[in-house]
């Protein structure tokens, strides 16, 4: 994670609507879009958020794209097909309908799973996350195997030459090479994202390099949630806090 900068007290302004006027939007989906379920697979995406996020994106004359840890597959599942995507924390892009744009699932990523699989066995509350090109082992129903499961995460990732990335309660294992960050950067090298003023909204720690992209590109991070030290220049309580912000958006940007 970036670390230059980082406020040491981020007690942050809440950002104005006017911040969305010419906006290349990148938006975190899990923590920021939606709370965060106690499962991969508990979130639900209501028919309400799709319509804003639908509006905000006319008015910015296509310029948002959702940023997320989740694979291009998953978020179009939970409904966001019409919409750009990046996945699987930079490593997966698709424009609105078309094909995905992602690197082959490597063998490595399968040895992976199988160890986590065996470690999550009989450990009520860990469970194994399988996403197109990478794996993910969440602990957030059994905190008590943390500190275990961040070992043999580390471990396989040397093992096995791959990128390990903390989450909120979980551990990822996934090919090197790309990061939030880069995603935004890549995204602002085309349309529709070029010539807009890029904005992060995000609330992980795996955000902070979208944030820092933002910033080197002229743009500004959110940070959503608990205040911590931060590369954002703004910050917004919650997601419903968000929600309100982008229909303020919407109003600003009309």
């Amino acid at each position: 994670m970036p670390d230059s900068h980082l406020s040491p007290l981020p007690d942050l302004p809440v950002p104005p609507p006017a911040l969305l006027k010419g906006a290349a939007l990148f938006l975190d989906f899990d923590g920021t879009l939606a709370p965060i379920a106690d499962t991969p697979d508990g979130v639900v995406v209501d028919e309400e958020l799709l319509v804003l996020l639908g509006q905000l994106r006319d008015r910015l004359d296509g310029r948002l794209a959702i940023v997320s840890g989740r694979s291009v597959a998953t978020l179009r599942d939970l409904g966001f097909a019409a919409f750009l995507l990046a996945g699987t924390h930079g490593l997966e892009f698709a424009e609105p309908d078309a094909p995905v744009e992602a690197p082959a699932r490597l063998p490595a990523i399968n040895e992976a799973e199988a160890a986590f699989q065996t470690f999550a066995a009989g450990k009520s509350g860990v469970l194994v996350e399988r996403k197109t090109i990478s794996v993910g082992l969440h602990f957030r129903g059994a905190p008590q195997w943390g500190t275990a499961a961040g070992d043999l995460a580390t471990a396989l990732a040397e093992q096995l030459g791959l990128a390990v990335q903390p989450g909120k309660m979980l551990y990822e294992l996934r090919p090197g090479g790309a990061d939030k960050g880069s995603a935004v950067q890549a995204l602002m090298q085309r349309r529709p994202m070029a010539g807009g003023t890029p904005v992060f909204i995000g609330d992980d720690i795996t955000d902070e390099e979208g944030f820092a992209a933002a910033r080197e590109l002229g743009g500004a991070g959110i940070l959503v949630g608990v205040p911590r030290p931060t590369l954002a220049a703004f910050s917004l309580e919650q997601v419903a806090a968000v929600r309100h912000y982008l229909a303020q958006g919407v109003a600003a940007t009309g």
